[in-house]
């Protein structure tokens, strides 16, 4: 059984899936093509932090950094013992139908084009690829997404 909730990014399990999330990152990309967000700005107050549990045990998280009518997903992590089992697609429409209740109405992205596995889970929620926005600038080690919700 796979459950989702609004937990600290700070405490030991998610921890461990941060840092999970860095290595996994660190494979793929150079330092200077990696843009996950830091502890400090999990903590912030305009940040919600999912954890999905299987039976009791963290197995995948991602963040939603909001700030109405736009937010922005913020690291999606599948432990590799989970993937395959919809853990993923769940979180996404946890943070989805949370956002939508808070009066987001359009979710934006940034995630890399070596993660296969990331960018067929966006396409297959509804994300099409963007311009790069925020502060974020082109870069070969990113690929932008977006979405428009639909109000709750």
């Amino acid at each position: 059984m796979i459950t989702i909730s609004v937990e600290r990014p700070d405490s030991a399990e998610a921890a461990a899936l941060i840092a999970a999330s860095d290595a996994f990152s660190a494979a793929l990309y150079p330092p200077d093509q990696r843009f996950g967000s830091d502890l400090g700005r999990l903590l912030a107050p305009d940040i919600r932090f999912f954890v999905a549990r299987q039976d009791g045990r963290a197995v995948g998280c991602v963040a939603l950094a909001s700030s109405p009518p736009t937010g922005e997903i913020k690291r999606l992590f599948v432990a590799a013992e989970a993937r395959g089992l919809g853990v993923g697609a769940r979180l996404m429409a946890e943070l989805e139908r949370i956002a939508a209740k808070e009066g987001t109405s359009l979710l934006q992205l940034e995630t890399g084009p070596r993660n296969a596995a990331a960018l067929s889970l966006y396409a297959a929620a509804g994300y099409k690829p963007c311009e790069p926005f925020g502060s974020y600038r082109p870069s070969p080690g990113s690929v932008f997404m977006e979405k428009t919700l639909s109000p709750e």
